[in-house]
């Protein structure tokens, strides 16, 4: 999960837009004080035998006016001594105003304090929201941003184990109770495009995401459950979306005890599907794409061989030694093609099998958030 210098780029944008947007009455008051001030002293002031002055003495006039310190010398004009007495102690507030805040925010951002993130969040857009960083929740976080979506994570331990790796890559952590009211709302939660609930407490996931649609009743909810049954009335009355870890893993585990060459599989309908990887060999080699489908009902979806992955290669590509082939269909199909390449007996393990999506990050070690 190595952040590209684009996501840095545009993290390091958005947070200087927001610091624009919550400074915007301090750089109008700046406006104000070093624009349109230096302007009226321009006009309306007349030194002694009437001499007038430029902008940039009535600029630097103000400037060290600010501070107590006048530069033009006294004239008997009633608005600008007003002007001169008046300028001071607001132009000192706004800066001590002003410096106070930066540097409040920046120290913040050193500490992914709260504030910090809120900051951030106010910025994001169609963002993803994902509540724990254990495990799953780090896995989940870590997919959606090599798809490219914006991620803020809410984790009530600080001590959690992902944490620091998250932080590492410029994703924003709220180390907050999700259960808390202001949680959701400083994780921008109206203008998300989705939460994801992934901590290990079933009762915690379903009252963040009844919170998190009734803040944004168009938000999408995935919810992590370990109760198939609760699953499965919350699916129905709630129109979200519920997974379950244990009807997750089942078919991965009982594949893998038989064929430990399956790398992925999933449920089409009621029809078991595999992915799995086939050495080309000649069985193999005397066929293309199009007639190992059509002969096999199985989908090509990579081929490789000392080079860039080909995804989805064209139907006349004609196998060759040594490629290897990713290829997908349901189970007795898969089957029926490893008799067909002499491979009934299944290894009993296989080098280089894959496991869900892989980090590129080690994971240390510490369970799932319970939130």
């Amino acid at each position: 999960m190595i952040p590209p210098p684009r996501r840095r780029l545009r993290a390091r944008g958005r947070y200087l837009l927001a610091l624009l947007k919550r400074f915007r009455l301090t750089l109008a008051m700046a406006v104000v004080f070093f624009g349109v001030v230096p302007l009226v002293f321009k006009t309306l002031y007349r030194g002694p035998g009437g001499a007038r002055i430029s902008f940039g003495e009535a600029l630097h006039h103000t400037y060290f006016l600010m501070f107590g310190q006048p530069s033009l010398p006294y004239v008997g004009d009633v608005f600008l001594e007003l002007l001169n007495f008046a300028l001071p102690p607001f132009g000192i507030a706004v800066i001590a105003d002003g410096v106070v805040r930066f540097a409040y925010l920046f120290f913040a951002q050193k500490n992914h304090d709260k504030e910090w993130i809120t900051v951030i969040s106010e910025t994001l857009r169609s963002h993803v929201i994902v509540c724990g960083a254990g495990r799953v929740g780090y896995r989940v976080a870590a997919q959606l941003l090599e798809l490219g979506h914006e991620v803020v994570v809410i984790e009530k331990r600080p001590d959690a184990p992902f944490i620091a790796v998250l932080q590492a890559h410029d994703v924003p952590v709220l180390i907050d109770d999700v259960k808390s009211p202001q949680a959701l709302q400083r994780t921008n939660v109206r203008h998300a495009a989705a939460i994801v609930c992934a901590t290990d407490d079933d009762l915690a996931n379903l009252n963040t995401a009844l919170d998190a649609r009734r803040l944004n009743p168009s938000i999408r909810v995935v919810m992590r459950l370990f109760d198939d049954d609760l699953g499965a009335r919350v699916r129905d009355a709630f129109q979200a979306e519920v997974l379950s870890s244990s009807a997750l893993a089942a078919p991965a585990l009982a594949l893998a005890a038989l064929d430990p060459r399956i790398s992925h599989s999933f449920h089409a309908g009621d029809r078991l599907m595999v992915v799995s990887d086939f050495q080309v060999t000649d069985a193999l080699a005397a066929l293309t794409v199009a007639e190992l489908q059509h002969r096999f009902r199985v989908v090509t979806l990579c081929v490789r061989h000392r080079s860039e992955p080909q995804m989805h290669p064209k139907p006349t590509h004609h196998f060759k030694r040594g490629e290897v082939a990713t290829l997908q269909g349901m189970y007795p199909d898969y089957l029926e093609l490893r008799a067909f390449t002499g491979e009934r007996t299944p290894p009993v393990s296989a080098v280089g099998r894959s496991d869900l999506a892989p980090l590129r990050t080690p994971e240390p070690e510490g369970g799932d958030s319970a939130i």
